[in-house]
């Protein structure tokens, strides 16, 4: 795809204006992107979303707050805990959602486990660059982000620092309100996530372990499959595998 489609737009929970885009007749699913990222860098730039629209499913993709073309508060009052699952909540409720299909990639499948967690139940669910850690232990990779974020340019060039923050400088990113969207963090328990029922795409790059383990997330799920595409955590979204591993669960 040559050019993102225009957004629309819905006022959430708290007066926060948020935007969602998206391609394809049928079948919804939602998607959400990773930290940093947007709809158009995590699914439309590299063909996921066209692979998936391709199969039957009106693909809907929100940018987070703090993201994209969505509102960017710097007021930390705007990100309260568990801030993005309510955003997901309100997206649904605003489109008038009841049988559809769920996931992310990153903090975007954190999301969806916080929305399934606090009531939301999709048919299907797509954990894609997640892996066990990356669930229960939200605070595992904070101060990690912190420094990224204190200091754009400070980073060793090709240290794991310097790539993040070279990629948000791509998307435009705001480095204070980004910062904001680390207080927004809810561990899912082990618990909960040995509660979804529903069948789950574990998906991740062979070399990704940003989020722990992903066998070990689809291990711990009722009804959990892992997938293992090329590339690390930044690399395999880039990669068609991604798109269409996720199309291929949603057709199954």
């Amino acid at each position: 795809m040559t050019h993102a489609p225009d957004p629309h737009h819905f006022t959430s929970f708290d007066g926060t204006r948020l935007a969602w885009r998206e391609v394809g007749e049928g079948r919804p699913v939602v998607l959400i992107h990773g930290y940093f990222s947007d709809a158009w860098t995590n699914w439309l730039r590299y063909g996921h979303a066209a692979a998936i629209a391709a199969e039957g499913f009106r693909v809907i993709m929100p940018d987070l707050r703090a993201h994209g073309s969505s509102d960017r508060p710097h007021d930390p009052a705007a990100y309260p805990r568990d801030a993005l699952t309510r955003d997901g909540h309100a997206l649904v409720e605003h489109l008038g959602l009841t049988d559809y299909d769920l996931g992310g990639y990153s903090l975007g499948a954190r999301t969806a486990s916080r929305m399934m967690a606090t009531g939301a139940e999709p048919r299907r669910v797509v954990f894609a660059g997640m892996g066990l850690d990356g669930l229960t232990d939200t605070g595992r990779r904070v101060d990690h982000f912190r420094n990224i974020l204190g200091d754009l340019d400070g980073h060793p060039r090709g240290s794991p620092e310097w790539l993040a923050a070279a990629f948000l400088k791509t998307t435009g990113g705001d480095p204070v309100a980004l910062g904001h969207i680390l207080d927004t963090f809810v561990d899912t328990s082990i618990e909960q996530v040995r509660a979804i029922r529903q069948p789950v795409l574990v998906v991740a790059g062979i070399e990704d372990q940003d989020n722990g383990s992903a066998p070990d997330l689809a291990a711990a799920l009722p009804d959990g499959r892992y997938v293992e595409i090329p590339g690390g955590h930044m690399s395999s979204v880039v990669k068609p595998e991604l798109g269409q591993a996720i199309a291929d669960f949603l057709t199954a």
